[in-house]
């Protein structure tokens, strides 16, 4: 279980470096991006972008963005666990 935690430990030892970027991360392009690296803008991210988000922009009202970010972060790191952890106890009971 240790062997785990090194590379996310890593993972977050790099987040600033999306603080830094001038870059956008990868799928966080608005329409304006599409349109000019495709010359359209799909039909089905053009609907996205009506969506409400959770954490819009990784931000949290009240909290510092830096810190919002982190915490985004470690809230996405865990919501990835808890979904594997849920997986591999299936997987138990199941057999």
């Amino acid at each position: 279980m240790k062997k785990i935690f090194y590379p996310l430990f890593a993972l977050l030892a790099l987040i600033p470096l999306g603080l830094i970027s001038e870059n956008p991360a990868w799928a966080e392009w608005d329409t304006a991006y599409y349109q000019e690296v495709l010359g359209f803008v799909p039909k089905g991210i053009n609907e996205a972008f009506n969506m409400k988000a959770l954490m819009p922009d990784y931000n949290m009202s009240g909290i510092n963005e830096v810190v919002a970010y982190y915490l985004s972060a470690f809230l996405g790191i865990a919501l990835i666990f808890v979904f594997f952890y849920i997986i591999m106890i299936g997987k138990k009971v199941v057999k």
